[in-house]
This record gives C-alpha cells, sequence and structure tokens, in this order.
C-alpha cells in the first residue's frame, strides 16, 4: 500500500516490495493506493489479510481499521523479526496500536484489551506459548461476551468497567480456563 502515483519515496516502496516479494512466491501482492485502501478497509475489509505499508500511512489506516472493531482500544499489534533457526520464535515488538494515551493515563478510562491482546501475541509469537496465548484470548473474548465493556465500546445493557477491573475481568478468565 503506497502513494506511488504521486510520491517518489512510494515508487521506491513498490520496487523494493516487488524485489522481495520475488522471494516469496506463495504469498500474493497487490499494489493498493492509500487512498484507495482507506475506502476499500470499509467496504470490503474481509479482503485484507496483511497490509504492508510504510509508517505514516499504516498509522492512519490502522486507526481507521480500529474502528470496524470497535475502538483502537481492541487491537494488539506486533512488529516482528525473523523466525529463529531452531525454535521458530520471533523477536518482536507488541503494543496496542493506539501507543500510550499519556492523556488520559490514571483516569481509569483506557481499555486495556489491546495491551493484554498484545500480551497473548508474545506469548505466541516470541515464547512459543501458544496454548497461554489462546488461554489470554479466550477469557478476553468471554469477557466480552458477558457484556463487560470499557467506556470506548461501552453498549446499551453492558456493564461499564473501568480499566483495572477490565484488567481484573480477563485474569478471572484465564484463572476459570
Amino acid at each position: 500500500m503506497d502513494k506511488a502515483n504521486v510520491l517518489a519515496s512510494s515508487r521506491l516502496w513498490r520496487a523494493v516490495a516487488h524485489e522481495v516479494a520475488a522471494d516469496y512466491p506463495d504469498v500474493q501482492l497487490e499494489d493498493v493506493l492509500v487512498d484507495a485502501c482507506a475506502m476499500y478497509l470499509i467496504r470490503r475489509p474481509a479482503d485484507f489479510d496483511v497490509i504492508a505499508t510504510e509508517n505514516m500511512f499504516g498509522d492512519i489506516l490502522s486507526d481507521e481499521a480500529s474502528m470496524l472493531a470497535g475502538s483502537m482500544g481492541m487491537l494488539p499489534s506486533a512488529s516482528l523479526g525473523d523466525a529463529g533457526s531452531d525454535s521458530g520464535r520471533r523477536m518482536g515488538l507488541y503494543e496496542p496500536i493506539h501507543g500510550s494515551a499519556p492523556d488520559i493515563a490514571g483516569q481509569g478510562i483506557a481499555n486495556p484489551l489491546a495491551t493484554i491482546l498484545s500480551c497473548a501475541l508474545l506469548l505466541r509469537w516470541s515464547l512459543g506459548l501458544s496454548a497461554e496465548a489462546d488461554a489470554v484470548e479466550a477469557a478476553v473474548d468471554a469477557v466480552l461476551a458477558a457484556g463487560y465493556r470499557c467506556r470506548d465500546i461501552m453498549t446499551p445493557g453492558g456493564t461499564l468497567l473501568d480499566t483495572r477491573d477490565m484488567g481484573d475481568a480477563v485474569v478471572d478468565g484465564i484463572r476459570n480456563e
């Protein structure tokens, strides 16, 4: 995903993407301009598995895509390195897509689920603990199915929890697995 019709840096991005893609013939590559991609994400989000792009466009599109899940507070992310030769584990940087949100720190209104789900990604991809990652994800699913919500995803009939209580609910769900 780029803006190769306007930006020289995007033309370089596209050239490098095609060069790398040649090493992975089993992976389908499609060039999409950022403005078209923004529309396609809303119209047909299921068509996207992975979007490779540079930082600024990725930041904008991930914020947009987060609304399909209800909030930026719901989406984990992982930036993964190469898999280790023996273990298959990957070094990575794991974080919610929204960043640190210092403007709401200490108020109990941040949704911790993206951070918790980022930890599940860490368990799976860097630590090789798939069963533990599954338990974390199942606990998050159970908490949401029970109607627990933070302010950013509150729905009629839901039970409003603050940051700490939502985290505690997930921990209780893991313990009850």
